[in-house]
């Protein structure tokens, strides 16, 4: 028996050492786990710590670069009407008030508009904000005075309306607001509804949570969050929207990073810019700045107390509290916004009721996209695109000042609609068209269509469509003979002729009008765009040489020297074609086109200006043969149905450009001030059933109309001299003879044989000719 009770307690001991074997095992391993765990956790924390403060102390955001039209520059005699100045100031986001007292405010009595301007920093200095009573006349500004300082003013120059943006990616745009610009109230109702304890946590709140919920249930809806401002900072900045638990547990741990590196105010700065509040098409609408201008077109420290609650309540759920979608909605969440201030002591009895029956305020919908007008917008990113690095355009925020008038934008695509609208409806269903508008004494590019629909994303036939220029290649043939000795009197042979190429087929050409003209001179085979003289002269001056001469005006075309480019077979996009116009409007001075002025940092400080450069391509005097020739093509020739349209058409130059079958529609002119070209056509390349007289004249003489384009002005070349001619005989006459035509030549290439006028020959009754009127 004794054994029996010795092997028990043995087995008793054997248990509990292998019970306290296991027991030390676990400890261990719990203390092995919870070291590990704590390396692990500390160097995952140590991970996000650097990417707080990597984030957080560099760039904070992707700020697009925003696009400007040309400053308005207003004194009186200026040819502008009332209602186009108010076109440009609500186009440049100034709001309709019926006393204006607040920056980017206007009223308009009749032929009398008071604006409070804004102050703005142009890159030539600042602009301070006016008062301003602006009276017109006649669609021209009658007088400016100063309401504040009472007294006259000579010149304005108002703030630019912005025109686009060059967005990231995510397609976000905010306006930054420094700790110092953003209003106490503000503050105070984003705190009262976010986050009552900002000021006493450490970035998560258990007590706060605890203390929304209550309220919450009290109050019958959701009226307080549970996240603290932090947590919704770094889950909107720094996390992705995905709901688990391993972004729970980083958003604890960073908004306690955050919280230790940076101060409150920092904090609730950032997430003022931050939140996201609201959608314009493809761009997000970020931070309570922007917020404000996108729904109320006024500052942030221009609102009012309703209108603060309104924006705060968008916190919780933009889309749903839209009050351009949900106005119901966003009332029911602003006057829960205003009870809560109520409560919380930040309004009084009255006020609360007074901001309780207060509409909401919202502005009329502007389109905020990316660009109102893409087309130029197009142009101003190729030419940035020289310059600057496509993050450099997307992240820093630069401010891009453009060449762009508002003015010449909207005539030129009112003439292309309204001229769609009285075409053919069967020809108007496929009919697409494009125009450019340049000044022409610097080469800015002002305006841009760049189809009948001008939507972002479409198809810009302004800038990448290449079509065949037809007769608008013919000033280039001309020149081109001009410099080897052709004069306006020369002779041509307008009749038929074929010409074989290299593969053994036949070009033979044909004029529009089917018919043969014999013998012309050189000024009325281009005035009435005859091809078979044309092409004649083309071949005979050499094809390569027109080619040379087309670049030196400015179109790059890698076109092969074949003879139906005599004709306009080679295809330039309505952008190259005013290049080229643009050369031949400034009197053979070749300046790029461009449509930026200058372009600035977020700071506004100068980053880099776009001079003019300016080149002498072709010599003055064969220029002044050409520009009198394309004058006359307007007064008599191929462009005359411009009187239509305007009084002085006759003081204008131009060029009709028609494509076989009637596939292309052209015209480009130009006066003293403007350079225009027009092109119509059909995607599909099929017949549009228009010439250029018949179609893109016609919109070009309708948007002209509503412009200043200017009679144009040429200064005569110390090189030429006029001289009575006998074109048919190649005479120069002793004076007004019958059949005489008064021309310019380069001194010296007037014909050689003189002759008086015979006895009986003189014209008794004398009209001056299209050539004297112009010139006289």
């Amino acid at each position: 028996m004794p054994k029996k009770k010795s092997s028990t307690r043995k087995k008793r001991v054997s248990n509990k050492s292998f019970k306290s074997r296991v027991g030390q095992t676990i400890k261990k391993l719990a203390i092995y786990s919870f070291v590990i765990g704590g390396i692990l956790l500390s160097l995952y924390t140590f991970y996000l710590n650097s990417i707080i403060k990597e984030k957080f102390e560099g760039r904070l955001w992707d700020i697009p670069a925003k696009v400007y039209a040309r400053s308005l520059e207003i004194y009186p005699g200026s040819s502008l009407s009332a209602k186009q100045l108010q076109k440009e100031l609500l186009l440049a986001g100034y709001r309709k008030d019926k006393k204006p007292s607040t920056q980017g405010s206007f009223s308009i009595n009749k032929q009398v508009i008071d604006v409070v301007t804004r102050e703005f920093s142009f890159p030539d200095g600042d602009e301070v904000s006016r008062k301003l009573r602006i009276k017109f006349s006649s669609n021209q500004v009658k007088s400016i005075y100063d309401l504040s300082r009472r007294r006259s003013i000579s010149l304005i120059r108002l703030d630019p309306a912005q025109i686009g943006s060059i967005h990231p990616k995510l397609h976000e745009d905010r306006l930054l607001l420094t700790q110092q610009q953003v209003p106490n109230k503000l503050k105070e109702v984003l705190l009262a509804v976010e986050d009552r304890g900002f000021y006493d946590h450490y970035g998560i709140d258990p007590k706060g949570i605890i203390r929304a919920i209550w309220t919450n249930i009290k109050a019958g809806a959701t009226v307080q969050g549970g996240s603290t401002l932090t947590q919704q900072l770094v889950k909107n900045y720094f996390l992705s929207r995905e709901r688990t638990l391993v972004r729970k547990l980083n958003e604890a741990i960073m908004s306690l990073l955050l919280e230790y590196h940076y101060s409150k105010d920092e904090i609730l700065t950032a997430y003022i810019n931050e939140v996201y509040l609201g959608q314009d098409g493809r761009r997000a609408v970020h931070g309570f700045a922007l917020a404000s201008e996108f729904y109320f077109k006024r500052p942030i420290q221009q609102l009012s107390t309703a209108q603060i609650a309104l924006l705060a309540g968008l916190v919780k759920g933009p889309s749903w509290y839209n009050p351009r979608s949900h106005e119901d909605r966003a009332l029911k969440r602003r006057n829960t916004v205003l009870k809560v201030m109520l409560g919380q002591q930040l309004l009084t009895k009255n006020q609360y009721q007074r901001a309780l029956k207060s509409s909401l305020g919202v502005s009329r919908r502007l389109s905020y996209s990316s660009s109102r007008f893409p087309a130029f917008l197009d142009s101003v990113k190729n030419q940035l695109q020289q310059d600057y690095d496509q993050d450099d355009l997307k992240k820093k925020g630069l401010n891009i000042f453009t060449t762009f008038d508002p003015k010449v934008q909207w005539a030129a695509e009112y003439a292309l609609s309204e001229r769609l609208k009285y075409t053919n409806k069967k020809l108007a269903k496929n009919l697409q068209g494009a125009i450019v508008v340049s000044r022409r004494n610097s080469a800015e590019i002002l305006a841009i269509v760049g189809g009948k629909d001008s939507q972002e994303g479409s198809f810009n036939r302004a800038i990448n469509a290449h079509r065949q220029i037809g007769s608008l290649i013919k000033p280039a043939i001309y020149l081109t003979a001009f410099e080897q000795q052709y004069t306006l009197a020369s002779v041509l042979n307008d009749t038929s002729f074929s010409a074989k190429s290299s593969k053994g087929k036949y070009w033979q050409p044909k004029n529009y009008d089917k018919k043969e003209h014999g013998q012309v001179p050189l000024h009325v085979a281009l005035a009435k765009s005859y091809n078979l003289s044309t092409a004649r002269l083309g071949m005979e001056i050499g094809v390569d040489k027109v080619l040379n001469t087309v670049r030196k005006l400015g179109a790059a075309t890698d076109a092969l020297p074949y003879p139906s480019v005599l004709l306009g077979s080679i295809a330039l996009s309505p952008l190259q074609v005013t290049q080229m116009y643009q050369t031949i409007a400034d009197q053979g001075f070749y300046s790029p086109l461009h449509s930026i002025i200058s372009v600035q940092d977020e700071q506004n400080e100068p980053v880099q200006r776009y001079p003019i450069k300016v080149e002498r391509r072709i010599d003055e005097n064969l220029m002044y043969l050409l520009n009198a020739n394309l004058q006359e093509v307007v007064s008599m020739g191929t462009g005359k149905g411009l009187a239509r349209y305007l009084s002085q058409a006759n003081q204008l130059a131009g060029k009709t450009g028609t494509t076989n079958n009637l596939r292309d529609s052209w015209f480009a002119g130009y006066g003293q001030n403007l350079v225009g070209v027009v092109w119509m056509g059909r995607d599909d390349n099929k017949s549009a059933g228009l010439t250029g007289s018949s179609g893109a004249l016609r919109v070009w003489g309708l948007m002209m109309k509503q412009l200043d384009v200017g009679k144009l002005e040429q200064n005569q070349p110390k090189g030429i001299k006029w001289h009575w001619v006998d074109s048919k005989n190649q005479l120069t006459l002793s004076g007004k003879c019958n059949n005489a035509e008064y021309l310019p030549f380069v001194k010296g290439t007037e014909p050689s044989n003189k002759r008086s006028c015979q006895s009986g020959k003189v014209q008794k009754k004398y009209s001056k000719n299209w050539f004297e009127q112009l010139f006289e």
